[in-house]
């Protein structure tokens, strides 16, 4: 088994690796939508005293699934063999349409959709200067 840590994707916000390989599976740990050298989170606007004034929930899974295809590529994997997605949200109610549609684009290829879990938490990480409102726990094939 060996891990990878990712010299492209945003850096984990704890000690550990982006993506551990175990045989023809990759696992990536959670990834959010934080860019690579950046404190900000794509779509939030913060308010004068630091709170979230608002999010764009599209931005930040624009954001996430770019720093996915950035370690699949780096692990030699690739978004046609990801296998199984688990995706969270801290307000299905507000963003499970938008997630769901935004999924339709990225996956539309019946053949090569994955399976997925959609779980609404209480809250994720604050990845820099705000929390975050999606990640996604995915599961790939390589070579």
């Amino acid at each position: 088994m060996s891990a990878l840590h990712s010299t492209s994707a945003a850096e984990p916000v704890g000690s550990y690796a982006h993506a551990r390989r175990a045989g023809n599976l990759l696992f990536l740990a959670g990834i959010g939508p934080r860019q690579r050298g950046s404190k900000d989170i794509p779509g939030v606007v913060l308010a004068g005293d630091g709170s979230v004034a608002s999010y764009d929930i599209a931005a930040q899974v624009h954001s996430c699934f770019a720093n996915v295809k950035l370690i699949l590529d780096q692990a030699g994997s690739s978004w046609d063999r990801i296998i199984d997605v688990t995706v969270f949200v801290t307000d299905m109610k507000r963003d499970f349409a938008t997630v769901n549609r935004l999924w339709g684009e990225y996956f539309a290829n019946p053949a090569t959709q994955p399976c997925r879990t959609t779980v609404e938490i209480k809250s994720l990480p604050q990845a820099g200067n705000a929390p975050i409102n999606f990640e996604v726990k995915v599961v790939a094939t390589v070579g």
